[in-house]
């Protein structure tokens, strides 16, 4: 029989007293989780995840897991002979580039994870922005200065798309029914083809439409540091615009603030940057006062 003066005991029991109010606050809201990284090749931490993810739908919570996979993509191009090109962290897609892509997401990363959940206990239903009309993607247009003239050029990245248009029906029936969405970020066109979308962007975009409580962007960084390298964990629009002007944000960082903006100006309550090589990060940031990573609200 337990000894119930076992401190060990009664920490536990402590624990999940504290996280009462979060579980109560949070009951019945919508998280959308952005999953990737080196967490997502790591089988401990894709362990870890998958548990969090069940916890969550176990204690009210609906998460929306939306899944990357750059470098398994990279890993069968290479395999398969396709030489990769990016442009400001974008993957430039032609058509042999895009089957690959879609079958690397919408295959074996997605079922991957579906089966991550399962074996922790949790139903989950894998599928695209193709299934149900679910998104709709529009052409990505990028431009960048010629190093000799400084005129400005279109560059054609292919088949890279974002979010035109999402229906949330499929997303929302899916949850209804006792599952979690796990979504890779693939979409039809207006013009019927099939664009690669940045997972970070197809997560924002779907966490806006969704009303979500939370984004969360599971990255390979604490969150947001600032230049003694100390966290800060709580910003605005405003803070990110002078963080960014004075250099303390920069490189690959400023497109995943620059998604957060997006979500919580178009109806995500707040989003966060954490980081998903810590076990455990996400119910850190969500059961406990002094939180995991870096929250974005609006305003």
């Amino acid at each position: 029989m337990p000894n119930p003066h076992d401190p060990a005991l009664l920490s536990k029991a402590e624990t999940l007293v504290d996280a009462l109010p979060y579980m109560q606050r949070y009951a019945g809201c919508t998280f959308v989780v952005k999953y990737g990284g080196h967490a997502m090749g790591d089988p401990d931490l894709a362990h870890d995840f998958a548990q969090d993810i069940v916890l969550l739908k176990a204690v009210g919570i609906n998460p929306v897991v939306v899944h990357g996979g750059g470098p398994q993509i990279g890993a069968m191009l290479k395999k398969v002979g396709v030489e990769s090109q990016f442009v400001d962290g974008l993957r430039v897609t032609d058509k042999a580039t895009a089957e690959v892509a879609e079958m690397v997401l919408s295959g074996a990363i997605n079922k991957e994870i579906v089966g991550w959940i399962a074996r922790a206990g949790g139903k989950a239903m894998g599928v695209s922005g193709k299934d149900g009309g679910m998104v709709t993607a529009r052409k990505v247009e990028r431009t960048r200065k010629d190093p000799g003239s400084l005129i400005e050029q279109i560059v054609d990245l292919g088949f890279v798309g974002e979010p035109e248009t999402i229906d949330t029906r499929v997303i929302e029936t899916i949850s209804a029914a006792g599952m979690i969405p796990v979504i890779a970020p693939i979409a039809p066109g207006v013009d019927g083809e099939t664009y690669n979308i940045n997972a970070d962007t197809m997560a924002g975009a779907i966490a806006a439409a969704l009303g979500a409580a939370r984004l969360f962007l599971l990255t390979d960084v604490a969150g947001v540091l600032d230049k003694q390298g100390e966290l800060l964990t709580d910003l605005r629009p405003a803070d990110i615009t002078a963080l960014q002007r004075d250099g303390t944000i920069s490189g690959g960082m400023i497109p995943k603030l620059e998604t957060c903006i997006h979500a919580v100006e178009a109806g995500c309550e707040a989003a966060v940057v954490l980081d998903g090589r810590v076990s455990h990060a996400m119910l850190l940031e969500i059961f406990t006062q002094e939180g995991a990573g870096t929250l974005i609200r609006a305003g």
